[in-house]
Order: structure tokens, then C-alpha cells, then sequence
């Protein structure tokens, strides 16, 4: 029976694919900083973990054992243009979105690397490759995600091990009902941040996400990327698709991604 961890399952996202593992038969540990909210989870190990924390994640993965799969879920967000993102909550999103998927995996590669075989999993998401206005912090961790793991799937490979990264769209989780927002006095970005209109006009629901995951993870060979919802493939078709544009003058060349990357109009 195959293990896996998952960071973050307290809810939403962590919390639909710790039962979906378990509902296929896997023993699954679930883990969140606060362990009562794992308490009604049918899981075999419900343990405390905060991917910020190095003694939190040593002491977690001693606890857990032999793990076949890490399904590394844990992470934050919030709203705000460049100019209005506070330095130290920059930090804290990589904190917890970058470097502690980064400190978890270093964790467990050592028992994977032994045993020859292994599956790492890492939330991403479709901006991950692709970024919209007011969202650059949260996705900027997720580009930098996608880097570490690329290489990580390049370094592990020769030992047997798979990482990928999962990329869906907007997920039905209610995380973004009430986001943490930044902005500047009188915002002049917020024109801006209106055209994001309903970029996904349908979301996903955490089970679909799952899932995917759960697919992935079962797979002989799962691939380095795997986008999850026919929007999200829209999106990053139509990403790198998109040319360049240096018509302005006095500027350098800019990427058009989509017209809601456009300037508002004054």
C-alpha cells in the first residue's frame, strides 16, 4: 500500500485530495500546522507540520515514516499591484510557497533516493506561467516553483524518483472569496486590476483537482507538467502563443500575454 504526505490538508484543496488518496486505497498522512483541524479526516496519520519551519518538517517526516508520494499542497496568497506588495509578506509567500515545498522535498529525497523509486508532487498553478494584474507575488513564487522543480525532475530522475508540477486553474475552495489585498492611496492601479474580469469562467472544484493529482501520482511516468481544466490549457495555449509587441516608442519590446496585460487607459 503506497504512502503519501500531503502539506496543508486542513481544507480546500489538501483536504479533497488526502480523501481521495484514501478513498484508492493509499495510507495517507495528512499534515497542517494545527493538527485538531485534521481530526475528522479518515486518514491513517493525521501529524503537525509547517513547511516554514525545518524542525516542524523533520520532525513530521520522522513521525510519518516510509513515504512513497509527497504531495506538496501547503501555501498562501494575496492581492496587490508591484508598488503596493509589502517587502516582508513578498517574503513570507516565498516562505511558504517556494522555499517550503523546496525544505519538504529535501526532506523525504534522502529515503526516496535509498529506496530507488518515489513520486513528488508540487501545487503550481496556471500562474505559474502566466501572470495577471494584481496577482504577481503569488505567481512569482510559482514561477520560481516551476524552476527548482524542472531541475529537481532532472536531478531525481537518475534515482527513479518523478516530480511534477500540477497547474490548475482558479479552484472552488472559497481561498479566494476573501483574499488579503494591498494597495496604495487612492490606487491608480485600479483600473488596471478591473480588467482582470472573470478570467476563468468556470472554476474548478477541489475534487477535479484530486483528482488529477491522484492520477498523476498513480502513473508509471507522469510528466513534469500537468494542467488541470480546459480553461487553464486555453490560457496557456494562447500564453505561448502570444507575440511580442515593441510598437511604443521609447520602450522596450513587452510580451502580450492577453489584453487584460494592456495599460488602462488614462
Amino acid at each position: 500500500m503506497p504512502s503519501v504526505l500531503i502539506t496543508g490538508a486542513s481544507k480546500g484543496l489538501g483536504r479533497a485530495t488526502a480523501e481521495e488518496f484514501a478513498a484508492r486505497g493509499h495510507r495517507v498522512v495528512a499534515t497542517a500546522r494545527d493538527p485538531r483541524t485534521l481530526d475528522d479526516l479518515d486518514v491513517d496519520q493525521r501529524l503537525a507540520l509547517d513547511v516554514t519551519d525545518q524542525a516542524s518538517v523533520d520532525a513530521a517526516i520522522a513521525e510519518a515514516g516510509d513515504l512513497d508520494i509527497l504531495v506538496s499542497n501547503a501555501g498562501v496568497i494575496f492581492h496587490a499591484s508591484v508598488e503596493a506588495t509589502p517587502p516582508a509578506e513578498l517574503e513570507r509567500l516565498f516562505s511558504a510557497n517556494t522555499v517550503g515545498s523546496i525544505r519538504t522535498a529535501q526532506a523525504v529525497l534522502p529515503q526516496m533516493r535509498t529506496r530507488g523509486s518515489g513520486r513528488l508532487l508540487f501545487l503550481s498553478s496556471v500562474v505559474g506561467r502566466v501572470v495577471l494584474p494584481g496577482n504577481a507575488a503569488y505567481a512569482a513564487t510559482k514561477w520560481a516553483l516551476e524552476a527548482l522543480v524542472e531541475e529537481l525532475a532532472i536531478e531525481v530522475g537518475h534515482f527513479g524518483i518523478h516530480a511534477s508540477l500540477i497547474e490548475p486553474g482558479a479552484i472552488s475552495t472559497g481561498a479566494l472569496d476573501d483574499v488579503l489585498r494591498y494597495a496604495l492611496p487612492d490606487d491608480p492601479y485600479a483600473p488596471l486590476m478591473s480588467q482582470r474580469g472573470d478570467v476563468f469562467s468556470s472554476m474548478l472544484t477541489p475534487a477535479e483537482v484530486a483528482t488529477a493529482i491522484v492520477d498523476a501520482a498513480e502513473m508509471d511516468s507522469p510528466p513534469l507538467r500537468v494542467p488541470v481544466g480546459a480553461s487553464t490549457v486555453q490560457t496557456l495555449t494562447a500564453r505561448d502563443g502570444a507575440p511580442f509587441d515593441g510598437a511604443v516608442p521609447g520602450h522596450p519590446p513587452r510580451l502580450v500575454r492577453s489584453r487584460l496585460c494592456e495599460p488602462a487607459p488614462n
